[in-house]
């Protein structure tokens, strides 16, 4: 089986009371982009505000995939503090958004166990987005992380 050919990794942080200021001081860590409920959007969105806030933290894309040290990554960016990631998950949805681009049928990857129990200890979803070589999104395309 061949390796994924590209990956893209974004943690976000999302809810309607989600604080981007009030995060990043808990996770120590300043997002890639953030914003709170009712910040209007950008164009071509036609200025409606935002449903929810979001805070996100993105990994560069690999190519080939490299989703195991994106992750792994982003996870060190922040906070180790699992009682802080207690309270974050209690009050909001976490995740790490996925894109997984093939060029080929039957490409494919793997998680280690380490990086799967860091999730899984912080309480952090594993959102997946994959597209075939024949998708729209077409490789290197990565499509829009906001929930």
């Amino acid at each position: 089986m061949a390796a994924i050919s590209l990956s893209s990794a974004t943690l976000r942080i999302y809810g309607d009371d989600a604080d981007p200021d009030q995060i990043s001081a808990l996770l120590g860590c300043t997002p890639s982009a953030s914003y709170r409920k009712g910040d209007a959007t950008y164009p071509p969105k036609n200025l409606k505000p935002r449903r929810h806030g979001m805070w996100r933290l993105m990994a560069r894309d690999c190519e080939p995939e490299a989703l195991d040290l994106q992750i792994v990554g982003l996870l060190n960016q922040v906070t180790q503090d699992l009682a802080i990631w207690k309270q974050i998950a209690a009050s909001h949805e976490v995740d790490i958004f996925c894109g997984l681009f093939m060029k080929e049928s039957n490409e494919g990857l793997r998680l280690s166990p380490q990086t799967l129990a860091r999730l899984a200890e912080r309480g952090i979803a594993l959102d997946l987005d994959i597209y075939g070589p024949g998708d729209e999104a077409g490789l290197g395309g990565a499509p829009s992380s906001e929930a």
